[in-house]
């Protein structure tokens, strides 16, 4: 850090993203991208007449896309906000819903950020433990009057929580936003946005990069009751009115549009998923129930980061947490088949070495 930095920025403890070397090429089941390209329909959209407009700056309401968005949810306009990555959107939320005598709560064990965000605006957090299971019992929440914020499938576990206990804690407390952050529920998991027509207080958050294979065009939206949009808005407009450039607006309009190659897709992920949580119980792994393009699992022929740091030898990434609760456990991305048979036959090689 420079002598210049504010007491506040160098108190910061930043977000560490997923490992992307150059270094070498890897098999990447490290950062939960998807294993297949963009839809026909994204390439074909992002034409040579787009690129010619890049001098221009992009529709600040994202209207192609917010509408496109809008029709594959059965929503109105004004209840969408897309932006640069689900990430921005969700800093908004922090922003907008939490701040002085307004805290927000979140699980102990889940994605990073929420923890970055709070100390970033300065918010109160009320971290709080996942169960010996690793599920979250939403009554450990039911007494706490901020925001809250919960990953849904799990963004670390994978494990999914029922909406009808997430309707509970809607219903417990109407005067309270409880934010859904849903990145990995296509990949099998239960949305609450069909909740949205009956709580005010509730704010749904999806990206782009996972099961429409989109994470280099940095793509998310939110959903939710107008008003609650509006107030995002009123951020986005005091922070980057230009958020989302005229490439991806085009780009999510189009993969938001091609509803087959969007099943085709995350249904392919699910069969793989299934296939690499059963062969990695018969070799010995603790897997916990994913509804996400992701396992979480552990071995205790590789504690400590052990399997992380040989699979990366052997030209394979897993993502591995130096964390307390989780340090034997690996964050494994479902990749191709022909990716996941690869990862598995180099387990199988260092078990057979010891």
């Amino acid at each position: 850090m420079s002598r210049f930095i504010s007491c506040e920025a160098g108190r910061l403890e930043p977000y560490t993203p997923g490992e992307q070397p150059v270094d070498m090429q890897y098999v990447k089941l490290n950062t939960n991208e998807s294993p297949f390209p963009p839809s026909p329909k994204v390439v074909k959209a992002v034409s040579q007449a787009e690129l010619l407009k890049l001098n221009l700056y992009s529709d600040p309401t994202c209207g192609q896309l917010t509408r496109a968005i809008a029709r594959r949810y059965e929503l109105k306009p004004e209840q969408v906000l897309a932006g640069n990555g689900s990430d921005e959107l969700l800093s908004f939320a922090f922003r907008a819903f939490c701040g002085k005598g307004k805290s927000v709560a979140f699980p102990d064990v889940s994605y990073g950020f929420y923890k970055v965000w709070a100390a970033f605006y300065g918010i109160e957090a009320n971290v709080v433990p996942l169960k010996a299971d690793f599920t979250i019992d939403v009554d450990d929440y039911m007494d706490d009057h901020g925001t809250i914020v919960l990953a849904n499938p799990n963004a670390l576990t994978g494990v999914e929580l029922p909406t009808a206990q997430i309707q509970r804690l809607l219903e417990a407390d109407r005067d309270r936003v409880v934010i859904v952050d849903e990145a990995y529920v296509d990949f099998g998991g239960e949305s609450c946005v069909p909740l949205l027509c009956r709580y005010d207080n509730l704010l749904v958050v999806q990206t782009f990069s996972k099961s429409r294979n989109l994470a280099g065009g940095r793509l998310g939206f939110a959903l939710g009751d107008s008003d609650l949009i509006a107030d995002l808005n009123r951020v986005k407009y005091s922070f980057n009115p230009y958020n989302v450039n005229r490439l991806s607006i085009v780009a999510g309009a189009a993969a938001m549009e091609d509803e087959a190659y969007f099943q085709k897709c995350t249904a392919a992920i699910q069969k793989t998923r299934t296939w690499t949580t059963k062969t990695l119980e018969e070799l010995g792994f603790t897997v916990l129930p994913s509804r996400a393009n992701f396992v979480f699992a552990a071995s205790k022929s590789f504690p400590n980061g052990e399997l992380y740091r040989k699979l990366k030898e052997n030209g394979i990434l897993v993502r591995w947490f130096d964390e307390d609760r989780i340090r034997d456990f690996y964050r494994i991305t479902i990749g191709s088949s022909e990716q996941m048979e690869q990862m598995v036959e180099e387990i199988k090689k260092l078990l057979g070495e010891m």
